[in-house]
C-alpha cells in the first residue's frame, strides 16, 4: 500500500508541478543571467549620472540578477521547497537606503531578467535586457545636452532687475531668499549646458558680491 507522501508525490508529477533539472539546464540559466547581469552592470557604470559611482552596488546588480535566476530555478523544479524558500524570503528585511531612485530602477531590472532566465526565456531575457539598455543609453545621451545646478546668489538691492533678466536665460526656478542687513541671497534652480558662461555673467552685475554654483543630482 503506497504511504500518503508517494501518492501524493506522483499527483505532483502527473500535474508537471516538479521538473527534473539537468546541469546543463542550470548553467545555461546561470550563464544567460550573468551575461544580461554583465551588460546592465555596463550600462550602469559607464553612463552613471549621480554624484558618488558606487562599484559595489554595480556589482551588486550582477550578483542580484544570477542569485534571483538560481531562485526561480529552484522554485520551479521542487513545489515542496519552492514554499519553504516564499516563507524564508518573506521574513528578509532591507535597510539599506537607495541614494538615487533611478538605481531602484536597475535592481528591478536585474530581478526582472533573473527571473526570466531562471524559467528558461533565454531569447526574451537577452532581447529585453538590450533593449532596456538602448532606451536607457537614449534618455542618457538626450539628456546631457542641459543639466540642472544649483546656484546661490549674494546681491544688493540694485541689482535685482538685472539679475533677474539673466537667470530667465537660464530658465531659473526660484528656491528662496533671505535677507542680511542690506544684502540679499538667492537661491535657485537653473538649466543650461555645463560649458555656459552664465556665472560669470551672473558676477558681471553690478551688485552682485558673490555667485557659487552647484550641480544638482537629486542626492
Amino acid at each position: 500500500m503506497q504511504s500518503i507522501r508517494s501518492v501524493l508525490r506522483e499527483s505532483i508529477e502527473q500535474l508537471g508541478l516538479v521538473e527534473h533539472l539537468t546541469v546543463a539546464y542550470i548553467l545555461v540559466s546561470l550563464l544567460c543571467a550573468a551575461i544580461c547581469g554583465l551588460i546592465i552592470y555596463f550600462v550602469y557604470k559607464i553612463f552613471y549620472r549621480g554624484a558618488v559611482y558606487s562599484e559595489n552596488f554595480a556589482v551588486l546588480i550582477v550578483l542580484t540578477t544570477v542569485i534571483t535566476a538560481f531562485i526561480v530555478i529552484t522554485i520551479g523544479s521542487n513545489l515542496v521547497l519552492s514554499l519553504g524558500m516564499v516563507g524564508a524570503l518573506s521574513i528578509v528585511r532591507f535597510r539599506s537606503a537607495v541614494k538615487d531612485p533611478l538605481d531602484v530602477g536597475f535592481l528591478f531590472w536585474g530581478i526582472a531578467v533573473g527571473i526570466t532566465a531562471g524559467a528558461g526565456l533565454y531569447p526574451f531575457a537577452l532581447i529585453a535586457t538590450a533593449a532596456i539598455a538602448l532606451v536607457y543609453i537614449l534618455f542618457t545621451v538626450i539628456g546631457r545636452g542641459k543639466r540642472t545646478f544649483v546656484v546661490v546668489i549674494r546681491y544688493s538691492d540694485s541689482a535685482e532687475e538685472a539679475l533677474t533678466e539673466v537667470l530667465k536665460s537660464a530658465h531659473y526656478k526660484l528656491r528662496g531668499k533671505a535677507r542680511y542687513k542690506e544684502i540679499n541671497e538667492m537661491t535657485a534652480d537653473v538649466r543650461f549646458k555645463k560649458d555656459s558662461d552664465i556665472l560669470k555673467t551672473i558676477t558681471a552685475v553690478e551688485g552682485v558680491e558673490s555667485a557659487v554654483m552647484v550641480e544638482y543630482t537629486g542626492e
